[in-house]
């Protein structure tokens, strides 16, 4: 495993995941890079893990790039300790135990992030855990929280229910006391699900989602459904709206075309929206994480929200750490520890 150079001891260069060209798990490596310097806005983070994205997987695949001033190397959230703040950084201190939502540059042992982009370690939390927490939380509520979003005591269906993405929208959703439904892969996710507390988990190899939806709400379908699959699903995914329902993408998986009737969504009144996170500017990232900090963060704190760890990789074992993402066996975060304690 590689062991993080402290600020002091570094001689200008630390390890991070590299690329050389796209392709499969193989094109990455762990190579010397120089530090990075931290913006006045900045702070710089000695980074304890990072967590694996289908994002990151994109980015390895050449299809997903890193936004402008963003650092090369994949990784979108990290945990660690601050080693270094800017010179306009007042929020926070050299010491402070935190966790960061990312552009890019998770994989390495220091990253620079701007402090708006910091959460707290919550309390109770191992610090590398936390570093599966804020891509997750973030892409959560800025979907789900706002004009649009769930409200309390309505229903959601989640698909992808055993994802990073999924784990945390059950845990949340529950909170606000909503019906939960969950599509799946196998019944080791379903009762993975059932667990954190959905009211209903579907096995898409065995039932059509759209046909257990309308038979548990009887006829009348949910009133949100938060989506990674994309093509594949747009237009069972209106079929499943009741009336005024909406449809939040937040994933591609099955591709970005598709062919949905529209006297659907307007019969029905159906919203259907899309996010992405990293192409958005500082600002409004640092509004999404106020609102997670707002809204998800006294549940970490209270222990009434946890994170779901799958497996945990060291940095020289990235590759593997993709395949099993990729393999979709996983339930939960799949961790990658870039410093030893």
């Amino acid at each position: 495993m590689c062991c993080a150079l402290s600020r002091q001891e570094s001689d200008g260069t630390v390890k991070a995941v590299v690329l050389d060209g796209f392709g499969g798990p193989d094109v990455m490596r762990v190579a010397e890079v120089d530090d990075p310097s931290p913006a006045p806005e900045e702070v710089l983070i000695e980074v304890e893990a990072s967590a694996v994205n289908r994002a990151d997987t994109s980015q390895r695949r050449g299809t997903y790039p890193p936004p402008p001033g963003a650092p090369e190397y994949p990784g979108l959230e990290c945990a660690g300790t601050i080693v270094q703040v800017g010179a306009q950084v007042t929020s926070w201190s050299v010491g402070d135990e935190v966790c960061a939502l990312l552009g890019g540059g998770g994989y390495a042992e220091l990253v620079a992030v701007h402090h708006s982009h910091l959460l707290p370690r919550p309390s109770g939390f191992p610090l590398p855990d936390s570093a599966c927490l804020p891509e997750t939380a973030c892409t959560v509520v800025a979907n789900l929280a706002g004009l649009n979003g769930l409200r309390p005591g309505e229903s959601l269906l989640i698909h992808g229910g055993s994802s990073g993405i999924g784990t945390t929208a059950i845990q949340w959703a529950k909170t606000l006391g909503c019906t939960v439904l969950v599509t799946v892969g196998s019944e080791r996710k379903a009762q993975a699900c059932l667990t954190l507390g959905a009211d209903v988990a579907i096995n898409y190899h065995a039932s059509d989602f759209v046909s257990a939806v309308r038979d548990f709400t009887a006829g009348r379908g949910v009133d949100v459904v938060l989506d990674i699959v994309g093509a594949n699903y747009v237009r069972r995914n209106l079929e499943s709206l009741a009336p005024a329902g909406r449809l939040h993408q937040v994933g591609l998986q099955s591709g970005s075309v598709f062919e949905a009737d529209l006297r659907s969504i307007m019969s029905k009144r159906l919203l259907m929206t899309g996010s992405t996170l990293r192409g958005r500017s500082v600002e409004q990232k640092a509004e999404v994480v106020q609102t997670v900090l707002r809204t998800l963060w006294p549940h970490y704190n209270s222990g009434v929200m946890h994170a779901v760890i799958d497996s945990r990789f060291p940095l020289t074992q990235v590759a593997a750490a993709h395949r099993h993402l990729e393999s979709s066996a996983h339930v939960g975060k799949v961790l990658l520890n870039v410093r030893k304690r």
